[in-house]
């Protein structure tokens, strides 16, 4: 894989208990977030999750991830 920017997980600030929607297709215009881009392309739907603390972690942005939706490094593999 390259280090493209787009393979580049996102660094965000997470907040306890507040749901999230992580993207799982490329359309989305607000990476790493859905956006409901999926739609018009007949993509897959997002993945909701929320954290248990609030804390800062990295959201994968390539899809390659085995622990969705938090980045793993397998964009360097």
């Amino acid at each position: 894989m390259s280090d493209n920017k787009q393979y580049t997980p996102i660094k965000v600030d997470l907040e306890k208990d507040k749901r999230y929607a992580w993207y799982t297709c490329s359309h989305s215009e607000n990476q790493p977030f859905f956006d409901g881009s999926h739609r018009k392309h007949y993509a897959t739907p997002s993945l909701g999750f929320a954290v248990e603390e609030n804390k800062t972690c990295h959201l994968c942005r390539c899809k390659l991830t085995n622990n969705p939706p938090y980045c793993d490094g397998s964009h360097k593999n």
